[in-house]
């Protein structure tokens, strides 16, 4: 073989081994491409999860003032709060189906009534809608608010004053003898993300005539 012939060989071989360098590379860079496109799709999917799931949070605490409102009454609306006397059971039903929403406790050892029941159910049973009672608007199904109306359950339970011994009839030493827990569950704008919130609530107790 000639030198010139050698040339070209050699020539040829290191265009050839450029050629394979530059594909590897634009290989390289592809892959950084796809991956970076996937990490981005991911971030954007978590940051609409985590705004989805405040939305529902905030329903959620929306529901559980809204039940402090069927509890308490308001001036000109005091939806059902004739029947939350601090000694008084009325309304209440270990079926929840007395009056919407309103639940005695489950007796032990069985789980709590708002384990049990479908917090999520359309159907006025353990559970009532917000503003039901108290007629308070929510907007929902469009944009970023909810895509549908929180809900709620009052449970009722008993109350034992400070220093009244907890193994005591409920009511023996005070007159207040009964408080609330109030489960509420909010949806976000999408259909499958619910947040559930649970407070205890003691109704007000009216101030006496001077």
């Amino acid at each position: 073989m000639s030198g010139r012939q050698k040339k070209i060989l050699r020539t040829s071989v290191q265009r050839g081994m450029a050629l394979v360098f530059t594909l590897c590379l634009l290989l390289l860079i592809l892959l950084l491409g796809v991956s970076a496109a996937q990490m981005a799709l991911l971030g954007e999917k978590a940051a609409r999860g985590e705004r989805d799931r405040h939305i529902a949070f905030h329903a959620a605490e929306e529901a559980l003032m809204d039940a402090e409102r069927d509890i308490e009454g308001q001036p000109g609306a005091p939806g059902r709060s004739g029947l939350f006397a601090p000694d008084s059971a009325a309304g209440f039903a270990a079926s929840c189906g007395e009056q919407p929403g309103l639940c005695l406790p489950a007796a032990e050892p069985a789980p709590p009534v708002w384990l049990v029941n479908e917090l999520d159910a359309d159907d006025e049973g353990a559970t009532v809608a917000y503003g039901r009672f108290t007629g308070a608007p929510m907007q929902t199904g469009q944009g970023f608010l909810p895509f549908r109306r929180p809900r709620y359950l009052i449970e009722l339970l008993p109350f034992h004053a400070p220093g009244e011994e907890a193994g005591a009839p409920a009511g023996a030493a005070a007159p207040a003898s009964y408080l609330y827990r109030v489960t509420a569950i909010g949806f976000g704008a999408s259909e499958d993300t619910q947040v559930v919130l649970q407070t205890y609530y003691r109704k007000q107790m009216a101030e006496a005539a001077p």
